[in-house]
């Protein structure tokens, strides 16, 4: 069975080039890599629901905080089966977000700490009652709030039809889910975690060393 190792951060942190870059570091040590990114848009309705409603085409479903994180819990369920058949074929399995932003995001909104309702009740709902993968390792790509709002800003302007949506254009929450996420990372959990400087180039070929074990 492979490792499941997830990459956590806010909108704009760069995770999806530091997965690029893991992947291809974990390769040429000779490991069986995949990749999945959540939400899955464009492969899950329940997915596609939770965009519509951050882009204000749902009518008030958007202010449900725990309507939205429904949704998007069940985009995960609708992709375990899948998640542990890549695990059984892979050696590593990198994941682009999961169950942590549902924690963070929605104790943000909810103006509560890691110790808040939601953030148990994320974790009951998608590994208790859901039984998705437990991740084997989080990586949190931790940059200033100011810096990832502006790289989101800038693939907003350059990627057709990647405009923000009411998360990423909150700056006030942006900031509020990054100590959220700093303190899940602190707390370990579901899982070790090692939070990592965005602003810096990574060290993909000593990450992948170190996650291959």
């Amino acid at each position: 069975m492979g490792r499941l190792i997830v990459i956590e951060g806010l909108d704009g942190a760069g995770k999806a080039t530091l997965t690029a870059s893991l992947v291809a570091a974990l390769q040429a040590r000779g490991a069986r890599v995949d990749t999945l990114a959540f939400p899955r848009y464009g492969a899950d309705v329940h997915a596609e629901l939770a965009r519509d409603a951050l882009y204000g085409r749902l009518g008030d479903l958007g202010a449900s905080v725990h309507g939205m994180a429904v949704l998007f819990a069940l985009d995960r369920r609708d992709a375990a089966s899948d998640l542990r058949k890549q695990l059984a074929e892979h050696d590593v399995v990198l994941v682009d977000r999961y169950v942590a932003s549902n924690a963070a995001y929605n104790a943000a909104r909810l103006h509560q700490d890691v110790d808040g309702e939601v953030v148990g009740w994320v974790r009951e709902l998608e590994i208790e009652r859901f039984g998705i993968p437990v991740p084997d390792h989080q990586l949190l790509l931790g940059v200033p709030r100011e810096v990832a709002a502006e790289r989101a800003r800038r693939r907003a302007g350059t990627d057709p039809g990647r405009e923000r949506d009411a998360y990423e254009s909150d700056d006030a929450l942006q900031e509020r889910t990054d100590a959220v996420y700093r303190a899940l990372a602190a707390a370990s959990w579901l899982s070790p975690w090692t939070v990592l400087d965005g602003t810096r180039d990574a060290d993909p070929a000593a990450l992948a060393a170190r996650l291959a074990r």
